[in-house]
């Protein structure tokens, strides 16, 4: 089987974890062929030291023959704008999360790539390393019995403590909900399935937030959305759950997400990472016992979920970071703004259908 080209649009933070793995742990997988950023120093940097990477505009490299997929590192508010881009030149295309910042618009570029026979997947793909995957496997092994419930909580203070350009954070597009939301909620609906029907309250505690952090330190920020999100979700399984996400909290004992059975409960690990530990206790047990890790990558393996598209297309098999597992999760995160601002319960109409486990 051929590797499929990958092109990536994009050379920021996150693109560093990207370029490394695409031409290390994943490079028998895909193959990286080309990047662009608006800063072509950026771009040309990045193919001086890896040969057969050449740097291009993003018109060049929407063109190239030997991109067959794009991948879209650039900032949320231009998401929509370069997958939109991608998929109406024929090219297949992988996001950083979330896949756009409004449901409208997510709802115009999964329908651009039907009509031009294209796929679209979007981060986090998280959920495919070790830690989720065994998690998975429990469930779906019965280990804790039939899932009822479920908790979720990432709560920080902020980034402004030591990102060195903070304010992003704090605008429309990001908050703790758009920015870790969706870790946590793909999580949730890899091991529990979509949703159905929301509720939330949200509320912005502070007016300014001050950079403590070099090289803008001293600079106030000011706050345009939500930074402290409370949500119930119902799953169409018949599962319930609760999530949190903050900026606002210092510190807290909860735990990443936990998912309570008839059997036992489940503790999930950080879904922001790829392994574990992976933890489980059942009935009237006095301790948690640690599961081995069951699956593969436990390491930090960003770049699976564009892997899996490649081997997807190819194999002919619907791939596991979808777009319509993103969507549906953007439909989420804005479903709980939504329910908070209106006092009533948001009616979820996105669906997905929740991911083949891996093999």
């Amino acid at each position: 089987m051929s590797k499929l080209g990958v092109g990536i649009v994009g050379i920021g933070k996150i693109s560093g974890i990207y370029i490394q793995n695409l031409t290390g742990m994943h490079a028998d997988r895909v193959s990286l062929t080309a990047v662009a950023d608006l800063i072509t120093e950026r771009a040309e940097e990045v193919a001086a030291q890896h040969p057969g990477v050449r740097a291009m505009s993003v018109d060049e490299l929407m063109k190239s023959p030997d991109v067959d997929i794009v991948l879209n590192l650039t900032i949320p508010k231009s998401h929509f704008e370069v997958c939109l881009k991608a998929v109406e030149s024929g090219k297949h295309t992988y996001v950083e999360k979330p896949l756009c910042v409004g449901r409208e618009d997510a709802a115009l570029l999964l329908k651009t790539a039907v009509k031009k026979g294209v796929r679209v997947g979007g981060s986090p793909d998280t959920f495919l390393g070790a830690g989720l995957q065994t998690c998975r496997k429990l469930i779906d092994d019965g280990w804790i019995g039939t899932p009822i419930a479920a908790n979720a909580y990432m709560m920080n203070h902020g980034h402004e403590h030591w990102h060195p350009s903070p304010e992003f954070y704090y605008k429309t597009g990001a908050g703790p909900m758009f920015d870790m939301g969706p870790y946590y909620l793909t999580a949730l609906v890899s091991l529990l399935g979509p949703v159905v029907r929301v509720c939330g309250s949200a509320k912005k505690s502070f007016e300014t937030r001050t950079i403590s952090s070099e090289p803008l330190k001293g600079k106030a920020i000011t706050v345009d959305v939500a930074t402290h999100i409370a949500g119930v979700l119902d799953f169409d399984s018949g599962a319930m759950g609760t999530i949190i996400t903050s900026f606002d909290v210092w510190s807290h004992t909860l735990p990443f997400i936990e998912i309570y059975g008839t059997e036992g409960t489940l503790r999930v690990p950080d879904p922001n990472t790829y392994g574990g530990p992976v933890l489980v206790k059942r009935g009237r047990a006095e301790d948690w016992s640690e599961i081995p890790l069951l699956k593969n990558y436990p390491e930090n393996s960003r770049g699976l979920g564009v892997v899996d598209m490649a081997e997807a297309i190819a194999e002919g098999r619907p791939h596991r970071a979808s777009g319509e597992l993103a969507n549906h999760v953007l439909d989420l995160m804005h479903g709980f703004h939504d329910a908070s601002a209106s006092g009533t319960y948001y009616i979820v109409k996105s669906t997905c259908s929740r991911p083949e486990a891996v093999k």
